[in-house]
């Protein structure tokens, strides 16, 4: 890794870390604003990809978030940044509500998978359409691999498991756009003017958002709420650089003392 920078940049998980689905984490809102206040570039990053980026920012809103559109960095934009440049028609397998953010992409005649978390797609007629796209030479893009997420009633299966199986299935590889990839944390970075060493990444996931942020050479703050469990921490290697227990204890830790 290299030399650590003076902090620049604070790059911030939503679901799990500052909300879980309609209830924001106690405190957080002041926490956020107390964040303002330094001298740091703020983005928040996410893999969801339930939601499309306006209907994402409408909850963090009725939330009471202080947060631009263009603050927010998701998975969404970043599969479809990477579908432009492919130049391919996708099959994608998202929520409804996930659509908007790929308007204007042809999906006439699929030559390409995308999959995220589609709860009410992941049914064995389309995926085994997907199958067997992926048979005939069609790429499989994965929006993101967690293993499970918090839902207000409990922990649930997220698209990991499902990319995992069309891989076993097909014999393919999947493209993963989504946290933990080290490009995905690079560009949350354009346009703030820092590198990865003059970052720091607070998230509820101890591989996706720590582990990732710290392969890019970002410091990784894994915060107890959302999808943590004990001992997650121990999971990743590099161990996070700070395990504690909500996203205001994450801020008050910068605050005191990397600033």
């Amino acid at each position: 890794m290299a030399a650590r920078r003076a902090l620049k940049a604070v790059l911030v998980d939503l679901s799990g870390t500052l909300h879980i689905e309609d209830s924001a984490v106690p405190g957080a809102q002041e926490a956020l604003k107390r964040l303002r206040s330094a001298p740091v570039a703020i983005r928040f990053v996410t893999n969801t990809t339930k939601e499309c980026k306006k209907d994402l920012l409408e909850r963090l809103k009725k939330l009471e978030f202080d947060i631009a559109e263009d603050e927010i960095f998701t998975s969404l934009t970043a599969a479809r940044n990477l579908l432009e440049q492919k130049q391919v028609r996708p099959l994608l397998l998202v929520e409804d509500n996930a659509l908007h953010d790929f308007k204007g992409v042809d999906t006439n005649d699929p030559n390409a998978v995308v999959i995220g978390l589609a709860p009410d797609h992941f049914n064995y007629p389309m995926l085994n359409k997907a199958f067997r796209l992926i048979l005939d030479g069609a790429p499989l893009i994965a929006i993101h691999k967690a293993r499970y997420y918090k839902r207000k009633d409990g922990l649930a299966l997220g698209p990991g498991p499902f990319v995992t199986g069309l891989e076993y299935a097909t014999d393919a590889k999947a493209t993963v756009v989504g946290k933990p990839e080290r490009t995905f944390f690079l560009e949350a970075l354009r346009g703030t003017g820092c590198v990865p060493e003059e970052a720091v990444m607070i998230g509820d996931d101890c591989r996706d958002d720590v582990g990732g942020a710290q392969s890019a050479g970002m410091l990784g703050i894994l915060v107890k709420t959302g999808k943590y469990r004990a001992a997650d921490e121990g999971k990743i290697s590099p161990a996070p650089y700070l395990t504690c227990e909500s996203f205001p204890h994450a801020v008050d830790h910068i605050l005191q003392h990397l600033l």
